[in-house]
């Protein structure tokens, strides 16, 4: 078992870091359709407005800030959480150096989409490699084992909350943080079927990964 694990490890390491890149090109691309962000990204946007650092540096700063809420439940990272939290906000900004800023409706659309998908990918692939959730991901899970919440409850409640004071703070609230909220599951779900891999020790192929999936929002 543990040589099969060990021939899986570069594809493992490679996956994760490929999805995490590639989640932080998403989340620009849906940044810059401007039709609304992620609920994690609306927060990040309204302190941007405040604060003069870059959204990638931003999103390293609240990852921090999350998985030091991790401490009082217990919460283990693993070596793909420390890495999310690093390496998807400097993926972002470089993403918002590649695409461009535009006002035209139909081309915010399809950024909006191409994001949607892009992220959605990059989850099944960092999420199936197996090294731990994203900080984000482990505060919603955490939350839910320690209080007997359900997921759907926990994740609601993070968002609605993050996204309210974004918004408050000037991030963009629009139609693409619902479609957001509404599509971004059943992708995840999708792509993980799709790029998990399969480890020795588990009892059941797919049963966590397709369980993180479910509740997969934003880094």
């Amino acid at each position: 078992m543990n040589r099969l694990r060990g021939r899986r490890m570069p594809r493992r390491i490679t996956q994760l870091l490929v999805g995490l890149f590639l989640y932080g090109i998403g989340i620009a691309f849906i940044v810059r359709g401007m039709i609304g962000a992620a609920p994690w990204d609306v927060l990040t946007q309204g302190i941007a407005r405040h604060i003069p650092l870059t959204f990638g540096v931003i999103t390293i700063l609240v990852s921090i800030v999350v998985l030091l809420l991790w401490i009082p439940i217990r919460q283990r990272p693993g070596i793909g959480t420390v890495l999310n939290a690093l390496l998807v906000g400097p993926s972002a900004d470089v993403g918002f150096l590649l695409i461009p800023e535009t006002d035209a409706l139909w081309v915010r659309i399809i950024f909006f989409v191409i994001g949607l998908l892009v992220l959605a990918g990059a989850t099944g692939l960092y999420i199936g490699a197996s090294f731990g959730p994203g900080p984000r991901d482990g505060l919603m899970t955490g939350l839910h084992r320690r209080t007997g919440w359900p997921i759907w409850v926990v994740r609601t409640g993070l968002e609605v909350m993050v996204v309210a004071v974004g918004w408050a703070l000037g991030g963009n609230v629009g139609v693409g943080t619902v479609a957001f909220a509404l599509l971004v599951g059943p992708l995840c779900q999708y792509f993980l079927r799709l790029f998990a891999i399969r480890l020795p020790d588990e009892a059941k192929p797919g049963t966590e990964a397709t369980t993180t999936g479910e509740i997969r929002i934003a880094g």
